[in-house]
């Protein structure tokens, strides 16, 4: 029988995407909450993402274990979607828009129809849609492409609004959010168990029984804290967005991915367009030759588009593994301090199963079987060295 069960006191280090998920899914099942986030909610990855829901698309080489995890979160998103709708009382405009890949040459089909047999298998229903069917479905889009395999289950929400309402549901439920907290500064475990921690940006020190570490991109920032060794690094994601102009025919109706780019419209009338990636450290400004990548591209396949300088365009840093896994389960003492971060580009996709998986480690009760397993997300994969290197004096415990 677990030592854990519901009720406990839980701080939640990290206001992202997937901090606040963590923190909702454990409130409402009867924890008390803290979320405390060294700057401002939702500040780095979860606001400036495109809110795409595409397992499909984004997995395309085989069903791993990050797909099968991938497809089970984008499973719980109908019911996860209403409960965060019901309890904020705002819409995140969730949009069940199906997405097209596109095709660009007729050697491109028999890769798409291998990768289409293996998806079907795993209930995709992917079709394989010809240069005239493309036409009616977006007519905005270049004549140049050949076909698209369309997905009709993937979608795509405001990520903005998302945040704004996973704030809103944790506050509502009772999460104590703690914004602007700062750095750790120490950490300290109680004789009678749990954890003080005192952060740089808070007067007094914050003590709960158990810990949940979502800090994104910044996890490496932990590896003292916790003697592990983790190599989250950041990957600075560029997207901008375009007004409808005048002369656009149609707004598209689907995500559109292509190997350059993809686009995918928005309620408020503006077309995003993703994602340029780049390594540049914790920097998060706007450049031109990565916003231009995405120009070429919309010039490219959204004629109506050519020309057109976008309206907008910002950056945020994805948290990446050298194994492209996120990194879900203990990190310290006895299952008291937990971690969820490295989600890369997929936190918005993968938030309902990361706090569901969270909230069952805190209840002692992971529900494996659902959601494929927690052994490949294990934080302590990349530590070489168990045991002696973990005992050292930077260690939490």
């Amino acid at each position: 029988m677990s030592a854990y069960s519901r009720g406990q006191s839980v701080i939640v280090l990290g206001g992202g995407i997937i901090g606040l998920s963590c923190a909702l899914e454990a409130a409402l099942r009867g924890h008390r909450v803290t979320l405390a986030e060294p700057g401002r909610i939702g500040g780095q990855a979860s606001g400036a993402a495109a809110g795409m829901l595409a397992p499909y698309s984004e997995n395309p080489e085989g069903a791993d274990a990050f797909f099968r995890l991938s497809l089970g979160s984008l499973r719980l998103y109908p019911e996860w979607i209403r409960s965060v709708e019901e309890i904020s009382g705002m819409s995140v405009e969730w949009e069940r828009s199906g997405s097209l890949n596109i095709l660009q040459h007729e050697a491109d089909l028999l890769p798409a129809e291998g990768r289409m047999r293996w998806q079907n298998g795993w209930g995709a229903g992917a079709e394989l849609i010809d240069k005239d069917e493309l036409r009616g479905l977006e007519p905005a889009l270049a004549e140049e492409a050949v076909g698209a395999v369309y997905i009709p289950e993937e979608s795509h929400v405001y990520a903005p609004k998302l945040v704004e309402a996973l704030a809103s549901a944790c506050k509502r439920t009772g999460v104590q959010i703690l914004e602007h907290a700062g750095t750790i500064e120490s950490v300290h475990r109680s004789d009678i168990g749990g954890s003080r921690i005192a952060m740089s940006g808070l007067p007094a020190l914050l003590a709960a029984d158990r810990v949940v570490l979502c800090p994104g991109a910044w996890s490496s920032a932990y590896e003292q804290h916790l003697g592990l060794n983790l190599p989250v690094h950041p990957i600075r994601g560029q997207i901008c967005s375009y007004l409808s102009p005048a002369q656009w025919r149609e707004p598209l109706r689907h995500i559109v991915f292509t190997s350059q780019a993809y686009w995918v419209s928005k309620r408020n009338g503006t077309v995003v367009c993703g994602a340029s990636e780049d390594v540049a450290g914790y920097e998060t400004s706007v450049t031109e030759h990565g916003i231009g990548r995405l120009t070429r591209a919309t010039d490219r396949f959204l004629p109506d588009l050519r020309g057109v300088k976008p309206a907008f365009g910002w950056a945020g840093l994805r948290p990446a593994t050298p194994d492209g896994m996120p990194l879900i389960g203990a990190a310290g003492g006895e299952g008291e301090w937990l971690m969820a971060a490295g989600h890369y580009r997929n936190g918005i996709l993968l938030s309902p199963a990361t706090g569901r998986l969270i909230a069952d480690l805190l209840d002692g009760e992971p529900d494996e079987k659902t959601l494929g397993g927690l052994a490949p997300f294990a934080p302590a994969r990349f530590t070489a060295r168990q045991g002696s290197k973990q005992a050292t004096a930077g260690h939490i415990y």
